[in-house]
């Protein structure tokens, strides 16, 4: 009997899974095996089937309570929890902190003591400082924390979601060679994915002006380039990051239109500079015309609509693992 197209692409996808999922938190992917990354994988790949039935719900976690708790902006991060939460019947709060009593001076730890209170068992956190997430695991260890980006230090969830993608479009991630273009020096993003995709044994190279690569970024094992050119000789996945100008306290290159001229990725330089099947990646949100053409952020090689997708089912898994989700 020939096999489904759904049974086929579960055999590409999905890597053998493992017994247990031995963490309560979500803060980084520095603390993940290769194994832990693996299952959540395969997991992600399970929940994306249910996005093909005509009820996109699971009982999974009934009687569960999610709590958003963002201090900075979101669209696709914040939703896709939402909706991740959802699809497996959670119920979910979002917290909009504007109208709640931190703008009255309460203390971070009060409030989340109070969202325990009412009981809640997982918070997904957004936070601009760094180690917030993890301030929060150590002090209240009965609830879950995800960090869904904490300053410029780590956002695991987009990192497992773009491997995630990586793994449906090519099959393996080991031995691919990733490269990571554009602010470096203040993207969570690229930290939580040179993390990930080092555990999972791709080669990763680092593209940018010099103000915009950290100092010492070497000792993570990523390979260090300056010219976009040279950069994107033999690469396999070019995932694109935006400037990110709100976090910036200084001036780290002239100009906008300067930095576009020497590291935007257009048509022309994809189709000259890079492999002809490279698979073009970026976070969000985009910004057209700077770090990537239109022609490129629509174009055939583009998996950035498919991102957004993946990190609901990735997110599902997340959630569904914390929650003590086994078989």
């Amino acid at each position: 009997m020939a096999s489904s197209p759904t049974s086929q692409r579960e055999a590409k996808v999905r890597p053998k899974p493992v017994a247990g999922f031995a963490h309560r938190h979500l803060l980084d992917l520095d603390v993940l095996s290769r194994e832990d990354i693996e299952r959540i994988l395969h997991d992600a790949a399970g929940f994306k089937d249910v996005f093909t039935r005509t009820v996109k719900k699971l009982p999974t976690l009934r009687g569960k309570t999610v709590v958003n708790l963002f201090f900075e902006n979101s669209t696709r991060t914040r939703t896709s929890f939402e909706l991740a939460a959802k699809r497996l019947s959670a119920d979910v709060l979002n917290f909009a902190v504007s109208t709640s009593s931190v703008a009255k001076g309460e203390s971070l730890l009060d409030t989340v003591r109070t969202i325990r209170a009412l009981g809640a068992d997982v918070i997904v956190m957004r936070h601009g400082s760094a180690g917030t997430p993890h301030l929060l695991a150590e002090r209240l260890p009965n609830l879950s924390i995800i960090n869904a980006g904490d300053g410029c230090h780590a956002h695991p969830t987009q990192g497992l979601l773009d491997m995630f993608t990586i793994l449906e479009k090519r099959e393996r991630i080991e031995g691919l060679q990733v490269v990571i273009l554009g602010d470096i020096l203040h993207s969570r993003v690229a930290r939580s994915n040179i993390w990930g995709l080092r555990t999972m044994g791709a080669k990763v190279r680092v593209v940018g002006p010099k103000t915009l690569i950290p100092r010492g970024i070497e000792a993570m094992g990523v390979e260090v380039c300056h010219d976009l050119r040279e950069g994107l000789q033999d690469a396999d996945v070019i995932n694109i990051l935006r400037i990110q100008r709100e976090r910036m306290t200084q001036n780290f290159f002239p100009s906008i239109r300067e930095y576009t001229l020497l590291y935007g990725l257009t048509e022309e330089r994809l189709r000259q500079w890079a492999k002809p099947d490279a698979l073009v990646m970026h976070p969000g949100p985009i910004n057209r015309g700077i770090e990537i053409g239109q022609a490129v952020a629509d174009g055939p090689q583009s998996t950035i609509e498919e991102q957004v997708t993946n990190g609901v089912a990735v997110r599902m898994a997340v959630l569904y693992l914390l929650c003590g989700g086994s078989e």
